[in-house]
């Protein structure tokens, strides 16, 4: 394995030792590579947003790498207090591209959520996450910046339009939100 590649393995967490390459193993993909000017830069990068993550303290946000890779992580938003979701908890999925910080990951929510900025799907619409994206911002802001969004969504931009429309009939955008939550 070129040296570079294993720098890379080594700082993954926990990640086991590279096998040496077989008849089988051969044909197999290999980990992503980090790519940036050192080639290291992205996985110190997303090292160290885990650590400031974890001492941030921030109430209602927590993200983590998913198992062993550092690219994929698993997250969860509960829902502000005085907005309509309150108290409801949501897992989000983070997909880090090779060229992070310079690119925004690929960010959804894997339960349902009744938002005018959130499709079925799960995608979605927030311009940090998109045009407005800056290398200055990381996990810990994109994770604020949902919750946030989750209580005050941008009807401008809907993904969802039929929840747009009853935003402004906050009881029944409620009990939409309540009828349509399942914890996942």
């Amino acid at each position: 394995m070129p040296r570079e590649n294993q720098d890379v393995q080594d700082n993954i967490p926990n990640a086991p030792a590279a096998p040496a390459p077989s008849a089988t193993t051969a044909t197999k993909k290999p980990l992503p590579v980090a790519k940036g000017p050192d080639g290291q830069s992205v996985l110190k990068r997303l090292q160290s947003e885990l650590m400031a993550l974890m001492m941030c303290g921030d109430p209602g946000i927590s993200a983590f790498p998913e198992g062993d890779n550092i690219f994929c992580w698993k997250g969860t938003i509960t829902g502000s207090k005085d907005t309509v979701y309150e108290g409801m908890v949501y897992k989000l999925s983070l997909s880090f591209p090779t060229d992070y910080p310079f690119k925004p990951p690929k960010v959804k929510l894997e339960n349902v959520c009744f938002h005018p900025n959130v499709d079925l799907n799960g995608a979605i619409c927030l311009d940090i996450l998109q045009d407005k994206w800056s290398s200055a911002y990381d996990v810990r802001t994109i994770l604020l910046s949902i919750q946030s969004l989750l209580g005050e969504p941008n009807n401008d931009s809907p993904l969802n339009t039929q929840a747009a429309a009853l935003w402004v009939n906050q009881e029944e955008f409620r009990k939409m939100v309540e009828k349509t939550y399942k914890p996942a």
